[in-house]
């Protein structure tokens, strides 16, 4: 199903992007002190940037919040969420006065997720210090020591 969102826009600094609203992702992150872990998942060939660890995410719809886009993308790429969530932080990676990719770093009582659809070939709950020990996408790698502060307890 085609949404509102889906599709490429060229910013005035020439780049191509993904999201004709802008984009956002969600860092589901459980846990206490001594076994904090975040939900990371493996992108598949039919993504951006397949084959490298990221997060559920993806393009805005008109009129969205970066919270509410980001979970619905969550709930497509790696299944139901849970209800009870506590939003911890965000992080806008902004290159373009027209558009911008929000990551929301949110808290969850207890692991979940599948790999859902076809953008997702894996689902896992990965330590904060294991993270960066995976391939990871150039765009969640850039923005990983920000997330990671706002991830911690």
């Amino acid at each position: 199903m085609r949404r509102s969102g889906d599709g490429f826009v060229r910013g005035a600094d020439g780049h191509v992007r993904w999201g004709r609203f802008g984009a956002a992702g969600i860092v589901f992150v459980t846990g206490g002190p001594s076994d904090r872990r975040v939900l990371l998942q493996l992108r598949s060939a039919f993504a951006h940037e397949g084959g490298t660890w990221s997060i559920p995410g993806g393009a805005l719809d008109e009129g969205e919040t970066p919270l509410e886009g980001g979970l619905r993308e969550a709930s497509e790429e790696v299944g139901a969420l849970p209800a009870d969530i506590e939003v911890l932080g965000e992080h806008r990676f902004a290159p373009d006065p027209g558009w911008s990719y929000t990551t929301i770093v949110v808290s969850v009582p207890e692991p979940f997720g599948e790999a859902a659809n076809f953008e997702s070939d894996a689902v896992e709950w990965v330590g904060l210090d294991a993270v960066d020990d995976r391939p990871l996408h150039a765009g969640f790698a850039a923005a990983w020591p920000h997330l990671r502060l706002l991830a911690e307890p």
